[in-house]
């Protein structure tokens, strides 16, 4: 197989992020002007791409733990180390932007939430913990997996909040099916959530369930 060197310099995704900027190149391409060269003679597209299918996509890289990586054939601990750093600096950069961001809608929640959560297999419960502009000032996981009332307790929702003087939380989590529609334990759930936040005076602003295109908001039902 040909090196990319030898490839015309439109096909070249450095080439091509100059000219046509980062947003026009695909996530292999992007991936391969991290990775710089391929391995055990494959180009360095061919790495990319056989790296995003062994994990299943940017996420599954992103969460890939260094002994995951060593794994895979041909990454030393230098292309590992650049794949690592690049998702920290999107990370770092995306939680520069979100400090700015008001949250005071449920759209404003689901625009931000959807990209992270869409497609994922098993639901994630997070909150938001906001200031009196409703800026964030941390976002805590609390969970990963089907919600339950021993996983999302009152001590760890309001543990972080406290810590942190929040004015006060929203909530958010996924519905891998892509109905944001609320069962009985998330409205039991939230409830119960409710009732603790008026003891503490740490307000529950909403708990917004993120659908595949659309979102479920408790406040506007009048759940929260």
């Amino acid at each position: 197989m040909s090196s990319v060197k030898e490839w015309p310099e439109t096909e070249r995704p450095r080439e091509r992020l100059i000219k046509y900027g980062a947003e026009a190149l695909s996530d292999a391409q992007l991936l391969a002007i991290v990775l710089r060269t391929g391995s055990n003679g494959k180009t360095v597209i061919d790495t990319a791409i056989e790296l995003l299918q062994r994990f299943g996509g940017l996420r599954g890289l992103e969460d890939a733990s260094i002994s995951d990586l060593k794994n895979f054939k041909g990454l030393g601990i230098a292309k590992i180390a650049q794949i690592k750093a690049s998702f920290e600096l999107g990370k770092r950069a995306l939680s520069e932007k979100v400090q700015e961001q008001i949250f005071n809608s449920a759209e404003t929640v689901y625009n931000y939430f959807f990209p992270s959560l869409n497609g994922l297999k098993k639901e994630v419960f997070i909150t938001l913990l906001v200031d009196t502009k409703l800026r964030l000032l941390r976002e805590v996981k609390v969970s990963e997996g089907t919600l339950n009332q021993s996983l999302i307790h009152p001590r760890e929702i309001f543990k972080e909040a406290v810590k942190e003087s929040a004015y006060a939380l929203i909530l958010i989590h996924n519905h891998p099916s892509g109905d944001p529609t609320p069962s009985e334990q998330d409205i039991e759930i939230t409830k119960k959530l409710k009732k603790a936040s008026e003891i503490l005076e740490i307000p529950i602003l909403d708990h917004v369930i993120i659908g595949s295109g659309k979102y479920f908001s408790m406040k506007e039902r009048g759940v929260v």
